[in-house]
């Protein structure tokens, strides 16, 4: 591949890569430029998700990540850590050596040894300068792609090319994740963690994985994967077995000492990103709650919350801001719809508020749906949305559910919001006779306790409890 581009465009950058021990073409971004782009998208990354506010925590991540990094093959590279105040399971690496982990990711872990495993595989991606060669190889299949089109006249080429290497750009390929394995696994054994515990995790994230598909409605199978640009979690876990077995029994886990600091830790949404509870939604900070029928699934985004619904019904709600003070049937008319409002528009009150509503006729994952939108005046300034798709066959009373739970939404009173608080993790001991059945039974949450246990604490199978061992459970 490094001859092939050197040849179309002209270009000579292809090195040996210290971590991998491969050929690699990153000519178009240096360890310069890196440390320059992770600077800029931390400021970003920060805004977004915010770090999580215990300082405890915080040093120990980056401690523990330091450990990690203590033996790269890029001593150049100075390392930085951060536990992001997020619920989503995730971590991920910026050029320059930003490594982010969430407290969702946090909450996941049993122990030391499995925290350090996912900030190794971030250190891989940094190591094995993946940013810089997709980069590098995305911007050359650009030039190549206009290179292309300008020879056989054909702009439509360029386009397509440029589509698939702006595609590509947005995340690792399957084997540069498969590559940031193999380093983690290395630099798990180096820092003295055993690195079973990168097995032991990608077991978690996969059975997490398929909890979630069975929450949302879905079918969960064997072979799910950790977003639609990873390696299926299964193989991962496969790969990791047989590369460990070179470090069998070796290193610390550090299961106790882990969950201990782990113990009253925020899961799930905190107060400044709104609760969901059951099928209603909080948010104590902005003054607002509503609630969606009983079949839909609520998921909160940073920038809106979404419900959806086996029948393929869905939800997005979210603010918009309302600059010229516009009535909500202007706004919707003029702001929303741009003056093409191909059917009446509706005013109405919601709970003391002004309210406007229209039906549009569109389609939602392809799929003729009848869309309504409904506008509410929360201030002067902004507005509530609704953003409904309802497919054409679905009953009328689906229909009304859906149409009577915009009528929910509703500003908050001063003891409502001082009564609600976020989820904390809760570090116990068992006691002989406990089970995974009685343990669960302590947990916050109504639905698939035993399920959210198992996968909480790792407990794979038909496997149990243990007598006088730490176990996490969820309580208010």
């Amino acid at each position: 591949m490094c001859a092939l581009l050197g040849s179309v465009l002209y270009l000579s950058g292809c090195s040996t890569n210290p971590a991998t021990g491969e050929q690699q073409f990153t000519a178009l971004m240096s360890p310069q430029q890196e440390n320059q782009v992770g600077a800029q998208e931390h400021e970003k990354i920060i805004k977004q998700y915010g770090v999580y506010d215990d300082k405890g925590l915080q040093n120990y991540v980056n401690n523990i990540g330091s450990k990690v990094v203590k033996d790269t093959e890029r001593p150049d590279v100075i390392y930085k850590f951060f536990l992001l105040d997020s619920p989503i399971i995730n971590a991920f690496a910026l050029p320059g050596g930003y490594i982010y982990i969430t407290r969702g990711t946090l909450a996941l872990s049993n122990s030391e040894a499995e925290m350090a495993a996912v900030l190794a595989h971030e250190t891989g991606h940094i190591t094995a300068r993946h940013s810089a060669e997709r980069y590098s190889r995305g911007v050359a299949t650009s030039l190549g792609a206009t290179i292309l089109s300008a020879a056989i006249g054909k702009s439509g080429v360029s386009d397509a090319l440029g589509m698939g290497a702006n595609m590509y750009l947005q995340s690792y390929s399957r084997g540069q994740e498969s590559q940031a394995d193999s380093l983690g696994i290395r630099y798990l054994g180096r820092a003295g963690y055993n690195p079973t515990a990168m097995t032991a995790f990608l077991a978690s994230l996969q059975a997490d994985t398929e909890l979630e598909a069975k929450l949302a409605g879905k079918k969960a199978s064997a072979g799910v994967s950790y977003l639609s640009t990873h390696p299926a979690t299964s193989e991962r876990v496969d790969k990791t077995i047989s590369e460990s077995i070179q470090y069998a029994n070796q290193g610390v886990m550090n299961r106790d000492s882990h969950l201990k600091k782990l113990d009253g830790m925020i899961y799930g949404d905190s107060a400044s990103q709104g609760f969901v509870r059951e099928n209603n939604f909080y948010h104590p900070e902005m003054g607002f709650a509503f609630s969606v029928p009983q079949d839909f699934k609520i998921v909160n985004q940073p920038s809106q919350i979404i419900a959806t619904s086996q029948s393929g019904s869905g939800i997005v709600f979210d603010f918009v801001p309302n600059k010229e003070g516009l009535s909500p049937d202007r706004f919707l008319r003029d702001a929303v719809l741009q003056g093409n409002a191909p059917n009446a528009i509706d005013t109405m009150t919601v709970n003391g508020m002004r309210a406007a509503t229209t039906v549009v006729s569109g389609t939602v994952n392809g799929k003729a749906n009848n869309i309504r939108l409904v506008i509410i005046a929360w201030s002067n300034t902004q507005m509530a949305r609704y953003q409904i798709g309802m497919p054409q066959n679905l009953p009328a009373a689906s229909e009304k559910a859906i149409r009577d739970s915009i009528f929910t939404f509703r500003r908050m009173n001063a003891s409502e919001k001082a009564s609600l608080k976020p989820y904390h993790i809760k570090v116990i001991t068992s006691k002989a006779g406990d089970s995974v059945a009685s343990l669960s039974k302590r947990m916050a949450y109504k639905d698939y306790q035993q399920e959210r246990f198992r996968v909480l604490n790792g407990l794979h199978g038909n496997q149990e409890v243990i007598a006088n061992r730490m176990y996490k459970i969820i309580v208010e």
